[in-house]
């Protein structure tokens, strides 16, 4: 599936994934990943295991928050 500006996304606003933060980003948020897409999670770290819910998708990631 093409959408206008590139491939469409493998995640969508309001999805619930399981995820493992796998990094810290430069300004602190947790760093997961989706089918390969980038997302940031704040208030988490590295190794941390968390069900997450996507708040926004952008064009090269999407930002999240911790459900549980």
């Amino acid at each position: 599936m093409m959408e206008r500006r590139g491939f469409a996304k493998p995640v969508k606003e309001g999805e619930e994934y399981d995820v493992t933060i796998e990094a810290i980003a430069s300004k602190g948020d947790g760093i997961a990943k989706v089918k390969g897409f980038v997302i940031f999670v704040p208030g988490t770290k590295q190794g941390d295991k968390v069900k997450i819910k996507i708040d926004r998708v952008m064009r090269n990631f999407a930002i999240a928050s911790v459900v549980q």
